[in-house]
C-alpha cells in the first residue's frame, strides 16, 4: 500500500534562527497514527508547515504524490489541519459557515456535518464568536469529517478544553478514523493523552529526530525497574539507564530491553510508557 505522506531528509534552515530541522524522514500509510512530540523550539510547528506548504525546505515531501509548495491546492483536496488557535471566520454563523464549505469543498458532506452537530449544544444560528473554545473544535472537527479527509493533522487540538470536551473530541475522532483508509499527525504536550492513539512516534529535539518507532516497539525495547535498595545504584549505573527518577524510598530507571535478565531479584519490573521515554530523551544532552 502506498504511503499517504511520505518526508524524505527534510531540513529547514532560517536566517537568523539557524537550522530549525535536520534531515528527517518518515512516511505514513492508511491507518497509522504518528506522535509528533518535542518541547516548544523542537521543530514540530517547522515540519507541520512544510507539510502544508506554508514554507520552503530543503529535501522531498510528497502528500498523496503531491509536493506541498507548488501544488498546495492539490494536497488540500485530502488533508485536513486542526490547531489549537481557532481560525473559522467568527462572524459568521454555524449555518453559513457549513454552507461556504459546501460551495467551496466538492467533496463536504454537508449531511454529515449537520448530523454530527445534532449531537452538540451547536445551534446553526449561533456566530462562531460566541461559541466556546470547546465547542469551536466540535465544529471544525465536524467540517473536517464531513469532508472525508483522508490525512488529518492535529496540533495540540484540545488545548485549554475541559475534561469532557476532550473526552468527546477523541471519541468522535476514533470513530471517524476506524476504518482504516486515513492517516493522522498529532502534536501534544499531553503525552499520556494521545499514547492509546498512536501507532508510531517522531520525537524531536533541536530539530532532530531522537526516536523514531512504532508503539509497538516502544512497549517492547524499554521498561521501567523500581528499586528500594540504594547500593544497587552502582550496578543498575552499569546498565545505562536513560533516566532515573527518586520517590519516597524508591528509585524508578529507564531501561533498554536488553538489560531485562540482568535485573532478577533487584526490584519490581513495570511497563515503560511513552511519557517516561519523552521526558528521558529531551534531558538528555546532545
Amino acid at each position: 500500500m502506498s504511503a499517504l505522506v511520505r518526508v524524505q531528509h527534510v531540513s529547514k534552515r532560517y536566517r537568523q534562527q539557524g537550522e530549525a530541522l535536520h534531515d528527517i524522514s518518515f512516511e505514513l500509510h492508511p491507518g497509522q497514527v504518528l506522535g509528533l512530540l518535542g518541547h516548544n523550539g523542537a521543530g514540530k510547528s517547522t515540519l507541520i508547515n512544510a507539510l502544508l506548504g506554508v514554507h520552503d525546505y530543503q529535501g522531498t515531501i510528497r502528500i498523496n504524490g503531491f509536493e506541498p509548495m507548488t501544488q498546495r491546492d492539490k494536497i488540500m483536496q485530502s488533508l485536513s489541519y486542526i490547531s489549537d488557535v481557532n481560525v473559522l471566520p467568527d462572524w459568521m454563523t454555524v449555518a453559513q459557515l457549513l454552507s461556504y464549505t459546501e460551495g467551496v469543498h466538492p467533496r463536504f458532506n454537508r449531511g454529515k456535518a449537520d448530523t454530527m452537530l445534532l449531537q452538540t449544544d451547536i445551534k446553526p444560528r449561533s456566530r462562531i464568536r460566541s461559541l466556546s473554545k470547546g465547542m469551536k473544535v466540535q465544529l471544525h472537527l465536524a467540517i473536517v469529517i464531513a469532508t472525508d479527509t483522508q490525512i488529518l493533522i492535529l496540533d495540540e487540538p484540545t488545548l485549554g478544553l475541559d475534561l469532557i470536551y476532550r473526552d468527546t473530541f477523541y471519541r468522535q475522532l476514533l470513530e471517524w478514523f476506524q476504518d482504516g483508509k486515513r492517516a493522522m499527525i498529532i502534536t501534544s504536550h499531553e503525552v499520556a493523552e494521545i499514547e492509546p492513539l498512536l501507532t508510531d512516534v517522531l520525537i524531536l529535539k533541536q530539530g532532530r529526530s531522537v526516536l523514531q518507532t512504532s508503539m509497538q516497539d516502544v512497549n517492547n525495547d524499554y521498561f521501567i525497574l523500581e528499586t528500594t535498595n540504594e547500593q544497587q545504584a552502582q550496578h543498575i549505573e552499569a546498565m545505562s539507564p536513560l533516566s532515573s527518577q527518586k520517590g519516597l524510598g524508591t528509585t524508578k530507571w529507564l531501561l533498554a530491553s536488553q538489560y531485562a535478565e540482568h535485573i532478577t531479584g533487584l526490584g519490581n519490573v513495570q511497563r515503560a510508557t511513552l511519557a517516561d521515554l519523552f521526558l528521558a530523551l529531551q534531558k538528555e544532552t546532545m
